[in-house]
């Protein structure tokens, strides 16, 4: 399973996150290096969730820091980010 990157609108913005298929059946989202979260698909709602943080298996990757002095958006997956990188993530695999 390979990484691939997507775009997302956040607020006036447009941000790039890296998205990297799990054999959990989650995605991570990488931002900076680190992992932001993970979102998956719930097949019975046809609805994307984030995956709580102590599900993730962080692997070789650390946990994404927020840094509000550092030059670059802080993302926070709430519920509209979450339903935007999972429209993104189906678009890219039916695309």
């Amino acid at each position: 399973m390979k990484a691939f990157n997507i775009k997302i609108g956040y607020g006036d913005n447009e941000v790039t996150l890296t998205i990297l298929p799990t054999e959990e059946g989650y995605y991570k989202v990488i931002y900076y290096g680190g992992i932001l979260g993970a979102v998956r698909q719930d097949k019975q709602l046809e609805n994307w969730e984030q995956v709580p943080d102590e599900e993730v298996i962080a692997g070789d990757l650390p946990l994404y820091k927020h840094d509000l002095t550092a030059d670059r958006l802080d993302v926070v997956l709430d519920e509209n980010t979450v339903h935007r990188i999972g429209e993104e993530i189906l678009g890219e695999h039916h695309g």
